[in-house]
């Protein structure tokens, strides 16, 4: 098959200067890479031609060779300058089309990873909050891939092994050096790899990997809390090729407790408190995580007071110190009173007497009522 003229292929005049040649191979190189074509044979090829036209045009005696004599002028089977496809890569790939294709990096003697770790996976955990506080041990099934146990995770059937790569050598890229520009990629003959699979396993299909659900043993420290993650290290999906595996990620979440709430190392719940131990004082029972304790009430608390139980919060599952269990007191006004209760609280009421000689038992009540009274001056006024 003749060959295409080679500024035909690229677009420019023969008059054309190095820059615009330069512009113009970026721009079919972009539309042509392999990255992008996937696959495409007619692409691929048309990728080759752009990459032959631009070294031979931006090489000045090649270039005066193809104008006087042709593609025999460059032919290197007759006796021309030649083109050397196929050898010797360079890092200006990396700098030209790393951030359009991903690519980055190859300098010479650049390798990619031919057989890729294992993906890491998560696994959702719930607690409880005494599960979270407390730690316990605990299995969870997990749905991943492990390496194949009939080929060893080589993918390769037993018996046989995968063999070297003929096109890129076992490095997983091939390279290919275009005059100024210097171009590499995934070989297309193995995918990166780096090896070829001439008969592979029948029970992963060539794959080195095989799904199973993996039963695990989690030990989960006590004072963990929701947002935490406990690593185990080599039990995520296996790598191919026999490379090693993921992590796996156990996220733990605890769920809300009917009576606590958690905040970092310290607890909080709210404690019922009866109108007559509120005004008198006493002592009450309180829950904690590890039983009951006795609170002492101090006499005229009202509600909405914190009472702090120290070292009976979490124990930090980083520093080792242990938070307070904070007690918040909701004051109940009593109800489903009989008739003789009743008249012994207007009793009581009555004896408290009114306005300013009420207030010493009430000084809040005093202090709002003060406060709306001055409100309504000030708008008045």
């Amino acid at each position: 098959m003749s060959k295409r003229d080679y500024y035909e292929v690229l677009g420019v005049s023969k008059s054309a200067d190095e820059r615009e040649i330069k512009k113009a191979y970026k721009r079919l190189a972009m539309k042509y890479h392999p990255d992008r074509t996937k696959g495409d044979k007619a692409m691929e090829e048309k990728f080759k031609e752009v990459q032959e036209a631009h070294e031979i045009l931006t090489d000045s005696q090649k270039r005066a060779a193809y104008d006087q004599y042709g593609h025999a002028g460059v032919d290197p089977n007759r006796g021309g300058a030649g083109f050397g496809g196929g050898a010797d890569f360079g890092d200006i790939f990396g700098d030209v089309f790393g951030d359009i294709f991903g690519g980055g990096g190859g300098g010479r003697g650049g390798r990619q990873s031919r057989a890729r770790q294992g993906s890491d996976l998560r696994y959702n955990l719930e607690l409880s909050l005494e599960e979270a506080v407390r730690g316990k041990s605990v299995e969870i099934k997990v749905p991943t891939l492990v390496a194949c146990e009939v080929c060893d995770g080589s993918g390769a059937k037993k018996g046989t092994k995968p063999t070297t790569c003929p096109t890129c050598h076992g490095n997983g890229q091939v390279q290919m050096r275009q005059g100024f520009f210097a171009v590499q990629q995934t070989c297309p003959t193995c995918n990166g790899r780096g090896q070829i699979i001439a008969d592979p396993c029948r029970a992963c299909h060539g794959h080195g990997r095989t799904e199973k659900t993996k039963t695990l043993s989690v030990k989960v420290p006590a004072g963990v809390d929701t947002g935490d993650r406990i690593r185990l290290t080599g039990e995520g999906e296996a790598g191919e090729s026999g490379a090693p595996p993921g992590d796996l990620y156990v996220q733990v979440h605890v769920r809300e407790h009917n009576i606590f709430t958690r905040d970092s190392n310290n607890l909080y719940c709210e404690v019922p408190l009866s109108f007559t131990v509120a005004a008198l004082g006493g002592d009450i029972e309180v829950p904690t995580l590890d039983g009951k304790v006795k609170l002492k009430i101090t006499p005229e608390t009202q509600t909405g007071k914190l009472f702090r139980l120290r070292g009976k919060g979490v124990k930090s599952v980083r520093s080792g110190s242990v938070g307070d269990l904070m007690c918040r007191v909701v004051v109940e006004t009593p109800v489903n009173l009989n008739s003789k209760q009743k008249e012994l609280l207007q009793e009581l009421n009555n004896s408290m007497g009114k306005g300013d000689e009420a207030a010493k038992y009430r000084p809040k009540e005093k202090g709002f009522f003060d406060g709306v009274k001055k409100f309504f001056d000030d708008l008045t006024s």
